[in-house]
């Protein structure tokens, strides 16, 4: 998706800590949620469609992914 170069808003995730390791945020358009990894915010980002992004969350929430 070219949304790339976008003023976009990026909300770090509430599951993200200050002590490093996997940390996320996620900016959504109209259509698209974007993510990057927060401690490389120019590399690279994924952009899903709504419906591919709730269904992540859907089976995130219902603990489907190995720790």
């Amino acid at each position: 998706m070219s949304d790339k170069h976008v003023n976009l808003s990026w909300f770090k995730s509430s599951y993200s800590s200050s002590e490093g390791g996997m940390c996320v945020e996620v900016a959504a358009t109209p259509g698209t949620v974007h993510v990057r990894d927060s401690k490389d915010r120019h590399g690279a980002q994924l952009a899903f469609s709504i419906r591919q992004w709730d269904a992540f969350i859907g089976r995130l929430t219902a603990e489907e992914f190995d720790a």
